[in-house]
């Protein structure tokens, strides 16, 4: 198993900021992960106050947001990797909210 997986899996968020443009992370060790909001096209749509709605989940081992319906894991923000979510699922959550709107 590749170490740095490994490590991902230890470490929990602390807490959570959003800017217009970035996720940023702090973790239990100090560090602190940025990842540009583009990644996760739910929370790039949301408004800021649903952005602010969020909970650690697992410990910290991921971030739920409610009313966006999305969850982050540490370990995928640690490794880069943006949100897997289809194109398809996306417009049908998209199309959703327009609706009601």
């Amino acid at each position: 198993m590749n170490s740095l997986v490994i490590e991902a899996r230890s470490l929990v968020a602390q807490s959570v900021q959003i800017t217009d443009n970035a996720l940023i992370v702090n973790l239990d060790d100090g560090r602190m992960i940025s990842a540009p909001l583009v990644w996760y096209p739910r929370l790039w749509h949301g408004t800021p106050q649903e952005r602010s709605h969020w909970r650690l989940i697992g410990d910290g081992e991921g971030i739920h947001w409610e009313d966006l319906d999305e969850d982050i894991s540490i370990e995928n923000l640690i490794l880069g990797k943006p949100s897997g979510e289809s194109q398809r699922s996306l417009k049908a959550w998209l199309t959703r909210r327009t609706n009601h709107a």
